[in-house]
């Protein structure tokens, strides 16, 4: 249990300065804990755009108290949250002194659905605020959350957490985020705010919508919080019109991606084409058409391989801000990607041709195309993938779907294929799902540990990635997240 302290948070109203300079370089928000706090401290102390990821947080937060917390980092932030009982529960629930023994599995924390329990939600609401204050430590530059808008269950809670730890951005993408510029607006009040859940075979009877409560956790006397400035990730003029006109509150901006970006795609526009390699193909409907986005007179930054000067220069031309850079910094020193993972893809990046990424029409159980990274002993080798047992244990990718008698249940088209056939699904729904959940937690050396052994990683990777060779320094198998700062913008380095 966290020792005894004082209460050391303090809530005020906070404004902001409408008239702050955008951003020039905005860090992506990939994967699960890739994105973590360290990498978007490092970037936001350079003056630019650091961006935690919110996928997963709760599950994160368990499973690094369960690691014993060593650095204290967790602890120190913890003390300024603003109910101290919550804390003392979690910790008590999750915290291993010294850490868990290497042949232990992780713990089993509540999963995320339409009607989650107090304790995820709790889980959901500290661990939100733990990253953006570890994120905001120390500097006074902006920092943002970005979120999946397909992972719908854990998203108010997660909103809730960012805006108590003074969030400035949330970025969110993967869907049609036409409701959260509103969600962010009934936070910023203190009041309760709802959010309409995506239920396969639903009736009209069924409203789909998850309700969440703010005041519980606001402290007394309650808080006042910052409305967070919100950029939506987009592929093409005709969402963004969308999201600018239609939206429920106040869209600051957009996210511009082309498929070469890592992580989820957008799929190509029209009847899917397939290659001979089986990916996806994309044509001249894809490209985004950049006059009508910048006639809608909002800020916005272009992404997917554009981590170069002359990118950037032709991002400000076009009337961008500036640009999203995503691989550049997944692979730096302060990434959450495991150090062997990170040194073994540098490395390979100085041989031309040796690092190639997949866009797999299959392996997300969203849908969505997603981008594998092709490295040896992860999950891009189709022999783990066979040897794997399949399990939805985690349960972020799930969906939610009516049964025949109206109760909701869940389904994942990654788990046991007789699972989710019982369950209303199709067999053919389910050839060649990968379990990102696991995968993506095993990238940071978060992976469960199985009967059979450890789960693999899976890397997800923009095309980029084939010149990370750029950033490295003679003989060295690192680089620094200032560095590719420096590089992007042309500033030399500091003695």
């Amino acid at each position: 249990m966290i020792a005894p302290r004082q209460p050391s948070f303090h809530c005020k109203a906070v404004v902001i300065c409408m008239t702050m300079a955008n951003p020039t370089i905005i860090q992506g928000g990939m994967g699960v804990g890739v994105s973590g706090w360290r990498l978007a401290r490092a970037v936001a102390q350079t003056g630019q755009l650091g961006v935690v990821s919110g996928t997963a947080l709760p599950l994160v937060l368990a499973r690094q108290l369960q690691l014993g917390d060593p650095d204290g980092d967790l602890a120190r932030v913890l003390a300024h949250f603003p109910r101290p009982d919550l804390v003392d529960r979690i910790w008590s629930a999750y915290h291993v002194p010294g850490g868990k023994p290497t042949d232990a599995p992780f713990k089993a924390i509540p999963m995320p659905g339409l009607r989650p329990s107090e304790a995820y939600l709790d889980l959901a609401v500290l661990s939100a605020f733990a990253e953006v204050s570890l994120a905001k430590e120390g500097h006074d530059g902006r920092v943002g959350i970005n979120l999946l808008e397909k992972i719908q269950f854990p998203t108010l809670p997660t909103l809730l957490g960012a805006m108590l730890a003074g969030v400035d951005y949330v970025l969110m993408g993967a869907g049609i985020p036409r409701t959260i510029p509103g969600v962010l607006d009934a936070l910023a009040r203190g009041e309760p705010a709802e959010l309409k859940i995506d239920i396969a075979d639903a009736t009209d009877a069924n409203d789909g919508l998850t309700r969440f409560d703010p005041r519980p956790y606001l402290g007394n006397p309650p808080c006042t919080l910052l409305r967070p400035q919100f950029l939506a990730i987009i592929s093409s003029a005709t969402l963004a019109l969308t999201l600018a006109r239609k939206s429920n509150g106040r869209v600051d901006g957009f996210i511009v991606e082309g498929p070469l970006a890592g992580g989820h795609n957008a799929p190509p526009r029209g009847p899917m084409v397939l290659s001979a390699s089986g990916e996806p193909v994309y044509g001249p409907r894809d490209v985004p058409e950049l006059p009508k986005i910048r006639d809608l007179g909002l800020p916005f930054w272009l992404a997917g391989s554009v981590a170069q000067p002359d990118k950037l220069a032709e991002a400000r031309a076009a009337g961008a801000a500036g640009i999203q850079v995503g691989t550049a910094f997944a692979f730096c020193a302060e990434s959450g990607l495991l150090p062997d993972l990170k040194r073994r893809v540098c490395e390979l990046s100085r041989t031309i041709g040796a690092l190639r990424v997949r866009t797999d029409p299959l392996a997300s159980p969203t849908g969505f195309p997603f981008k594998v990274l092709q490295l040896l002993g992860t999950l891009s080798e189709e022999t783990r993938v066979f040897a794997r047992q399949r399990i939805c244990d985690l349960g972020y990718l799930r969906q939610a779907y009516q049964r025949p008698d109206g109760t909701i249940g869940y389904r994942c088209a990654s788990e046991p294929v007789e699972d989710y056939v019982r369950k209303g699904g199709t067999i053919e729904d389910t050839k060649g799902r990968l379990c990102l959940c696991n995968g993506l937690m095993a990238n940071i050396g978060l992976g469960q540990l199985r009967p059979e052994g450890p789960e693999d990683a899976l890397i997800t990777a923009g095309d980029d990635v084939a010149h990370l060779a750029r950033f490295l320094p003679e003989g060295a198998d690192s680089y620094h997240a200032a560095d590719v700062i420096r590089w992007l913008l042309g500033t030399p380095a500091t003695a």
